[in-house]
């Protein structure tokens, strides 16, 4: 089949963790014979972003570390879809794509391409910010893909769209694996960015004040650092790496003992059941991990798989924990790695797709209209 993808960004992952994901889908698919197509704006704000502060050398290495895979950028004005989406069978629209582009790829759709068109959204705006997915027009859509139990069904109440599945986000195995060949000197790491403050009390509380009185050795990599929080994380005795390239990883927690997982505040309050796609990574890399309290609603881990700190004292213990007892160290890596690849790689997610599409095959298309919209 040909798959055709419209998203922010596939080459940049600068404060765009959906990048990790669907590498991860697009590598997949192509292992499995399909051709895929994917579209970015030409000058995507992940992108400018990234060649701000690294020029092109990332670029280059994504090209490197992903050979299979290719996006082509585009010009708003010029984006000719009848060519683009010329001999299409399936075109997945990711939400952080212009409300416009959304609407006319849907108009396309209804003005006789043949191809299945689904939404895809891993954002937490439909829960937080309803008024914003009232820009979204999926009109001529045939479903959302929503990574969690909680996005799927405020689709579902609202009549946003035709229809809506759960599809969680997974770990690329391909990419996200151990690495024993790295000697371990480090001690935790974190990945992850600083972004707007939504977390900044939860990161003190889980990661800085536990480094600086435990007296760890801790290294920190992400972008959107104000001089504020390197103060802070100067303060903990946590050195700043700067922007890692997501493909890196690997090697980076093979050197390390432990790392943490701190959840944004949207995520936990409004997002129960949906991990970010980070604790995925982790995971699969075989390191293992202390997560600061979010609510597995929908069971997509077994207890072992990594441990819960529910408030700062207990972070501390963890990590004094897992940095002294080699054999608990051990355990949960095992474990973690051991679900991940049992139920949450990116081949798994392709075969829900496919299943998806398979169903929507078994049924005839009605007419939908959302409510509060007209058919254009």
């Amino acid at each position: 089949m040909r798959f055709v993808m419209f998203c922010h960004s596939l080459v940049s992952d600068w404060n765009h963790g959906n990048a990790h994901f669907l590498r991860g889908i697009c590598s997949e698919l192509v292992a499995r014979g399909h051709e895929v197509a994917v579209y970015e704006p030409r000058r995507g704000w992940s992108r400018a972003n990234l060649e701000a502060e690294h020029g092109r050398s990332p670029l280059d290495g994504f090209a490197r570390a992903y050979p299979e895979l290719q996006s082509t950028p585009y010009d708003r004005a010029t984006l000719d879809l009848d060519t683009v989406l010329d001999g299409a069978d399936v075109v997945l629209v990711h939400e952080w794509n212009e409300p416009a582009l959304v609407r006319r790829i849907g108009l396309h759709r209804r003005d006789g391409g043949s191809y299945r068109l689904l939404f895809h959204d891993t954002h937490h705006r439909s829960v937080t910010d309803e008024k914003s997915m009232a820009a979204y027009d999926l009109t001529h859509y045939d479903g959302v893909l929503a990574f969690g139990d909680v996005v799927r069904d405020r689709y579902r109440r609202k009549g946003w769209a035709r229809q809506a599945w759960t599809w969680h986000e997974a770990a690329d195995v391909r990419h996200f694996h151990p690495c024993p060949e790295v000697a371990q000197s480090g001690g935790l790491v974190w990945i992850g960015n600083w972004g707007d403050g939504e977390r900044a009390a939860e990161l003190d509380e889980f990661l800085l004040e536990p480094v600086r009185s435990l007296g760890l050795k801790a290294s920190v990599h992400g972008v959107r650092y104000s001089d504020h929080a390197l103060d802070r994380l100067s303060a903990a005795g946590a050195e700043y790496g700067g922007w890692l390239a997501n493909y890196k990883l690997p090697l980076v927690f093979a050197r390390h003992r432990v790392t943490v997982h701190v959840p944004r505040r949207a995520f936990v309050e409004a997002l129960p059941g949906i991990p970010t796609i980070r604790m995925f990574e982790a995971l699969a890399c075989g390191i293992p991990l202390i997560s600061a309290p979010w609510h597995d609603t929908e069971e997509l881990f077994a207890p072992g798989d990594f441990l819960v700190a529910n408030d700062g004292a207990a972070m501390r213990g963890h990590l004094r924990d897992v940095l002294e007892d080699r054999e608990l160290a051990r355990s949960l890596a095992q474990q973690g790695l051991a679900t991940v690849r049992a139920r949450h790689t990116c081949a798994h997610r392709v075969d829900e797709l496919l299943a998806i599409l398979a169903e929507l095959d078994q049924v005839s298309a009605e007419p939908f209209v959302s409510p509060g919209r007209l058919v254009a």
